[in-house]
């Protein structure tokens, strides 16, 4: 590694220390190709801005109005409450998905981002839930449109091969852990041509090469199929099981550098705080070599909950014991929506330095299936 290739420059609008040679800063998405050969310009700003709400109809999928966050009054077309005449933001900084009454998920500008390049989808039926989460990289420019790209072709793999689809899966466990484990991979691969599409329309927009500076994202996804659980990544964003008894799991094993450091001994809150822990090793995009999901089944023997999130969360909460008490801390009522946005809350409370997304199942397997 060259000097060049080891200094980190620091972001003159958040001060947060980006990776070497990053183009963008990985917390608020500020160029920093001006600051290049000067790494050491300080200056720090806060947005604070009331986020609206883009709530989904279960029955329709389709929008409603917005709502304002400061108050709940509703946004107007001219982009101000009507109430209280807070400005609004766009649907795409703050939106709701409630497929079903046992699954939702809530996605989150942050306070310390320009915009939000996390995105989700969602879907669920009476015993089947397909939940996406994809986290835009900030040091890549339109990695909002990727991760949004990404996700919602995901879903609508999985939700092909699920239950409703038309391969759906049936029989033993060890079967139908193949089965969504192929599927899984198949959506991971969907995701990265999304992304690649999106890339190219771009490039074509905007009059450049497809691999100058290519938007690209982490993907993670959970399905539920009656008492199964299979979990897929690439990159950093996670998959918690968090049962009501017994000990919590992450399912997912982050591709990251700070992962990296923990398999190797290093001490997990040291790792994770490292000015280097939050660069990736794997991702959706056209640079990406490997666009295959690295899959993890459980079968649940009691009920819980299953969440499904971007680091904008779990870094304020990363182990997987400490994560279940937050979720039952909220979730009191057993009600999705409610728990996620509580966790989204208390996430921007923390300083909300990263687009947020939770998304969360709540399970109680009543079916065993044979081995």
């Amino acid at each position: 590694m060259s000097a060049e290739d080891s200094v980190l420059v620091r972001c003159p609008s958040c001060g947060e220390s980006a990776a070497p040679r990053a183009r963008f800063c990985e917390n608020c998405g500020t160029s920093l190709a001006a600051v290049a050969d000067d790494p050491s310009l300080p200056s720090e700003v806060t947005l604070d801005v009331a986020p609206t709400v883009l709530d989904l109809d279960p029955a329709t999928g389709e929008a409603g109005r917005r709502k304002c966050a400061a108050c709940g009054g509703v946004i107007a077309d001219d982009g101000y409450c009507t109430d209280c005449g807070t400005p609004g933001q766009s649907e795409r900084d703050h939106f709701e998905e409630r497929p079903a009454a046992w699954v939702a998920g809530v996605c989150d500008r942050g306070i310390r981002h320009a915009r939000n390049e996390d995105a989700m989808a969602l879907a669920a039926s009476s015993a089947f839930a397909a939940l996406v989460v994809c986290d835009g990289v900030s040091s890549a420019p339109d990695s909002d449109v990727a991760s949004l790209a990404a996700s919602r072709a995901a879903r609508d793999v999985l939700v092909a091969y699920g239950p409703e689809g038309s391969s759906s899966v049936a029989g033993a466990t060890s079967r139908r852990i193949a089965g969504w484990t192929d599927a899984m991979v198949a959506a991971s691969r969907a995701a990265g041509q999304a992304v690649r599409g999106a890339a190219e329309q771009l490039a074509a927009t905007k009059g450049t090469d497809v691999a100058d500076d290519p938007p690209s994202c982490t993907f993670v996804a959970a399905v539920v199929d009656h008492d199964l659980i299979v979990a897929g990544w690439l990159g950093d964003s996670r998959v918690y099981w968090l049962p009501d008894e017994g000990p919590a799991e992450q399912l997912s094993v982050d591709d990251s550098w700070a992962q990296e450091m923990i398999a190797a001994g290093v001490p997990r809150a040291q790792a994770e705080t490292s000015p280097q822990a939050h660069a990736i090793t794997r991702w959706l995009g056209p640079d990406a070599a490997d666009t295959d999901a690295r899959c993890a089944a459980t079968v649940p023997s009691g009920p819980g909950w299953l969440l499904v999130c971007s680091d904008g969360l779990w870094n304020y909460c990363s182990d997987a014991h400490q994560m279940g008490e937050l979720v039952r801390r909220f979730a009191g009522c057993g009600e999705p929506h409610a728990a996620a946005s509580a966790l989204v809350r208390w996430a921007n409370a923390q300083g909300g330095r990263d687009n947020i997304t939770a998304a969360l199942a709540r399970i109680a397997p009543t079916v065993t299936e044979q081995r």
